[in-house]
């Protein structure tokens, strides 16, 4: 099967997920109010076992960890030189809080609920290109938590190193790192790894229902009310992979690591940018905006995309 299938298939399979969730809310046999909660189940439980699933499972190698190591790098400098570039181009529209969601929106992707299961399809033989899906998950995450908080309330007291770093997303990447280099696939009763997967393998579904009981709450007029969603969506879902993309054949990389770029960084918006809006009490509805418009158009930007593998 092609990569253009494989892409295509798994791309649609997330949006019949989101579907029964916008269905259900639809059919009021969910309230949206209490997406919160459920949210938190998915930060806090399900996408670290999904981390811990992914990693801990592999067998150890000095050369996959270092490939995961300058994955971790070259993702950092890729988001930090992107953002700058956007940051820049914006000029006066620095002002405009609007527009500077829009440059966030423009690099942080849903590569961990959304981008996983499209890697480990396209390359099912390759662990590593799943494991790559969380390393870029961490190093998301350490940007979002520093330069993106800085860009979005344009003052520096909200940058953090400590949330950066603690966060749950990062820490069970850190983990699961640790418990890779132990071995502990050889070692953890099978009855906790199966645990683990079980709790981790739920988290797309859990994450697309989510998205789908949001987008009930919101009406077709709402994406056209300001250009902001579309400026990210095209900002994510072409401009940031294609950049991405074109750093990483400058570079002596394998196949899977550039392949793992380009499709990773070609995702959707990702909820993080949510959370950054609610801490700061401000966007929520333009985050929200971006993050599904861009789940929607990546239907048919992520198999384009594609095709350069």
């Amino acid at each position: 099967m092609s990569t253009f299938s494989v892409t295509l298939g798994n791309v649609l399979l997330t949006l019949l997920y989101m579907s029964a969730g916008f269905l259900l809310s639809k059919a009021k046999k969910v309230v949206p109010d209490h997406m919160s909660s459920i949210s938190s189940i998915l930060l806090y439980i399900c996408g670290p076992c999904m981390f811990l699933d992914t990693i801990v499972n592999m067998d150890y190698s000095p050369s996959q960890t270092v490939s995961m190591l300058l994955f971790l790098v070259i993702t950092l400098a890729v988001m930090g030189l992107v953002l700058l570039l956007i940051f820049l181009l914006l000029g006066r529209r620095r002002k405009d809080f609007a527009f500077r969601m829009m440059a966030i929106a423009s690099v942080m992707g849903n590569v961990g609920f959304f981008g996983l299961p499209i890697v480990r399809a396209v390359f099912p033989a390759a662990p590593e290109a799943a494991a790559y899906s969380c390393i870029f998950c961490a190093s998301m995450n350490i940007v979002a938590w520093t330069l993106c908080v800085f860009i979005l309330t344009d003052d520096r007291k909200y940058m953090s190193v400590k949330a950066s770093l603690l966060n749950p997303t990062v820490l069970p990447v850190a983990l699961a790192m640790v418990l890779y280099a132990l071995g502990a696939k050889n070692w953890m009763p099978q009855l906790v790894l199966g645990g683990i997967h079980s709790v981790g393998s739920i988290s797309t579904p859990l994450c697309m229902f989510i998205l789908g009981i949001r987008l009930s709450t919101m009406t077709l007029k709402s994406f056209f009310t300001s250009p902001v969603p579309w400026l990210a969506s095209f900002g994510k879902l072409l401009a940031f992979p294609l950049i991405s993309y074109g750093i990483a054949l400058l570079l002596p990389l394998s196949d899977v690591f550039r392949a793992s770029i380009l499709l990773l960084s070609a995702t959707p918006c990702a909820s993080i940018i949510l959370n950054l809006s609610e801490i700061h009490h401000h966007g929520q509805d333009i985050a929200a905006r971006c993050a599904l418009l861009s789940t929607l158009l990546s239907v048919l930007t992520i198999p384009l995309l594609s095709l350069l593998l």
